[in-house]
């Protein structure tokens, strides 16, 4: 424990709810997120002043400090004095780039209060505007620092008014984003102000830091901040080390976290009903709302890591009650029982092992191995909703085979995947049926590379494939004929679907979360019901596979609740493998009509029921139309005036979309819609065609449907890859008569 000093005061200050502050550093790539945490820690003694900045210690990890680049959430805890009186702040700092905004949606989920980072010369940027919304989804509260503003004065040579201008600019477009994403009664009140001293400015860089309070308490203005890059090199030198000496950054940032976020007390009431659909009258909502330590024990896992000496480390918010070794505890999701081994404090890549870690703090706890990101960990015997499930901003787009060089090393390569995607959700590991490859799939080409360096660095070769696009299949209509039916393979039993496309509001409710299988079959159809379904319908969604919708019409036939587990299995088999080229469905309503059952169980087991369902399923599909949808990208690209025809001419190449071009003073803003498939290489060739002028971000957009003259091309593609005949199959394949 000596290790830090600060260890024995926070484990004191971990009991006082009023005097905690649990916060997350957001930001878009290259903002200065990691550089500012290092000011931080060592204000609070963790590290060297002469070090911070350089050292970047949260970014823990060899290739995050070789790259310069966050790759993993890294949490820890501080302690800071603030108007007599000792605060604790537990701190999460994330990365910024898309292909890792999944870290960033986990790390919100145990904050309630977020400094968001913004470069004073490049401004809000796409990826600003995604974390920002992450926060506000989540109900986090945020207030603002404007980083690197050395630039604005040693490089764009603005005066103090323009400086000022610039600021003023950059809080309007981060209030506006704010009023657009916060919960309706936060949108006032969570605008960040310079008045009340929730906007900071200043250069992590060279550890200077300042907000109108703190300018007025020290008497300095933005001249004197001018004067201080005025001169020669050394002169400019020591006139910045002074001024870091007398508006040093920690300071600022630190009291801005203690003035102006909320403490658990504060913010568990309002964050409850977003984040944990349980009954807020019970023991368990009574106790959340509370922050009550000696309450029932709810903690919500953001984020696992897998140790060679600990074994699965869990980390989360706990929300209720307090996380004690031994205590048994249940894993509310996957239903299921365990005790804890042990509970730690985390210290970024260090682990400081505790008693006790009470109800309004961040633990770790070891000891449940089968648990995963997004678990509900609950005291044993209570009765409890799990917490809502974490919404990503992305899907993975992006899939490489992978296979180890040796296959000597499938136990390895086995269990290295495993650590791999139990650590991040956002990787996707499957086997493909048809050809037997192993595929991995990713937020994006980076996501995929990290990926594959953290495989080498545990000791397995592999040969990866080139990035192969995932896509998804819909249907261009509703099916407009008679029930299709569907025969068991003993031809006992009959099944009769039709399908439908969803609507474009459904399918954002689901993404949304607002249609949900953890839902009651109440709220779930009082929310369709407002999406123009019949009541029927409504209340009769009985399976939500991505975004497809299970409906059960099927009246007055028995057997059908003995068989429906089959009948969702069988919808789930067909929604994750369509017919076209075995990509999983986009937005299908899948209708069960009627039905008839053999009455001896013997003959409606699951490898009857499941091909009586599916078959139907893919018959109907094949009759609408169907269509294949492509991942689009959301480009957006900020680029002087004289490199703006690269640019335009680049997103044309790859079959973009020009979609805007605004003006911010002497920079264009280019936004465009480009597909995933046309994005490999992009950063190579903007780097190249804009001499590295060009500050770029994509994020996933939407699917669209791939163009009417390269359907057929791209599905004999994907077939022929899976090692499928290169023609898709005819509906009169999967058709049965009576």
């Amino acid at each position: 424990m000596a290790r830090y000093r600060q260890t024995e005061e926070i484990i004191k200050l971990m009991n006082n709810s009023e005097i905690i502050r649990n916060t997350s550093i957001i930001a878009h790539v290259d903002h200065g997120k990691t550089t500012l945490s290092d000011s931080l820690l060592a204000a609070a003694g963790i590290i060297s002043t002469q070090t911070a900045g350089q050292k970047l210690f949260l970014d823990s990890w060899d290739l995050e400090q070789k790259r310069q680049m966050t790759v993993f959430a890294s949490n820890v805890s501080l302690v800071h004095t603030y108007k007599n009186q000792d605060y604790l702040i537990n701190l999460i700092d994330t990365p910024g780039h898309i292909d890792f905004s999944g870290a960033v949606t986990r790390s919100l989920r145990a904050v309630d209060g977020a400094l968001v980072v913004v470069d004073a010369v490049e401004g809000p940027m796409t990826q600003t505007e995604t974390v920002l919304m992450q926060a506000l989804r989540e109900r986090v509260k945020p207030i603002l620092f404007i980083n690197k503003v050395d630039r604005l004065i040693k490089e764009i040579k603005l005066t103090p008014e323009e400086v000022q201008r610039k600021f003023a600019k950059i809080i309007v477009r981060v209030n506006t984003l704010i009023e657009k994403y916060a919960p309706a009664e936060h949108k006032k009140d969570w605008q960040v102000k310079v008045e009340d001293g929730r906007v900071a400015f200043g250069s992590a860089l060279h550890k200077w830091g300042l907000n109108l309070p703190h300018m007025k308490a020290k008497g300095l203005s933005f001249k004197d901040i001018i004067d201080a890059y005025t001169g020669a090199p050394e002169e400019i030198g020591r006139k910045v080390d002074e001024l870091s000496k007398k508006a040093p950054l920690p300071e600022p940032i630190l009291d801005m976290f203690c003035e102006h976020l909320p403490n658990p007390l504060q913010a568990q009431p309002y964050r409850q009903s977003q984040i944990w659909p349980g009954d807020a009258e019970s023991v368990v909502g009574k106790s959340m709302s509370k922050v009550d330590p000696n309450g029932p024990l709810l903690m919500c896992i953001s984020t696992i890591e897998v140790d060679p000496h600990s074994g699965t480390v869990a980390i989360g918010r706990v929300f209720s009650g307090s996380v004690t070794k031994g205590k048994v505890v249940q894993l509310v999701n996957s239903h299921q029982k365990g005790a804890i081994q042990q509970v730690y404090m985390s210290m970024a890549t260090d682990r400081v092992i505790v008693d006790r870690v009470p109800a309004g703090n961040i633990a770790a706890i070891s000891g449940l191995p089968s648990i995963h990101v997004g678990e509900t960990v609950a005291e044993d015997g209570v009765e409890t909703q799990p917490f809502e499930g974490l919404k990503y901003v992305s899907d993975p787009v992006v899939t490489v085979a992978v296979e180890p060089e040796d296959v000597k090393d499938l136990p390895l390569f086995d269990k290295v995947m495993h650590k791999l995607t139990t650590e991040d959700p956002n990787l996707h590991f499957t086997m493909d049926k048809e050809s037997g490859e192993f595929l991995l799939s990713g937020m994006g080409e980076l996501h995929l590379e990290i990926t594959a360096y953290r495989m080498q660095e545990a000791g397995l070769k592999v040969k990866l494939s080139k990035p192969i696009v995932i896509y998804r299949e819909t249907i261009s209509h509703d099916y407009k004929g008679p029930a299709i039916m569907g025969k068991s393979p003993n031809k006992h039993n009959k099944l009769w679907v039709t399908i439908e496309k969803l609507s474009e509001d459904v399918i954002q409710a689901i993404k949304e979360g607002k249609i949900a299988e953890m839902q009651t079959r109440d709220e779930r159809t009082k929310v369709l019901r407002t999406l123009g379904w019949s009541a029927d319908d409504a209340k009769n969604v009985v399976a939500i596979e991505e975004n497809n919708l299970l409906v059960n019409r099927i009246k007055g036939r028995q057997y059908v609740e003995e068989i429906m587990d089959h009948i969702k299995s069988g919808f789930r088999e067909a929604m994750h493998s369509s017919p076209l080229a075995k990509e999983p469905a986009y937005g299908l309503k899948v209708n069960l009509e009627d039905v008839t059952v053999h009455e001896d169980p013997v003959h409606r087991g699951p490898a009857q029921i499941l091909p009586m369902t599916w078959r139907p399923i893919w018959c109907a599909f094949l009759l609408s139309d169907p269509k294949l949808l492509e991942p689009l990208l959301s480009f957006e690209c900020k680029v002087p005036q004289e490199y703006v025809s690269p640019v335009i001419a680049l997103v044309n190449k790859r079959r973009g979309k020009i979609l805007d071009m605004p003006n911010e003073e002497d920079m264009i803003i280019v936004k465009a819609e480009m597909p995933v498939s046309e994005s490999f290489g992009i950063a190579d060739e903007l780097r190249s065609s804009t001499q590295g002028r060009a500050f770029w971000a994509t994020q996933f957009s939407r699917w669209a449907p791939v163009p009417e003259q390269m359907q057929a091309d791209t599905i004999r593609q994907i077939r022929e890859r899976r090692g499928l005949s290169p023609v898709p199959p005819k509906p009169e394949e999967f058709y049965e008569s009576e």
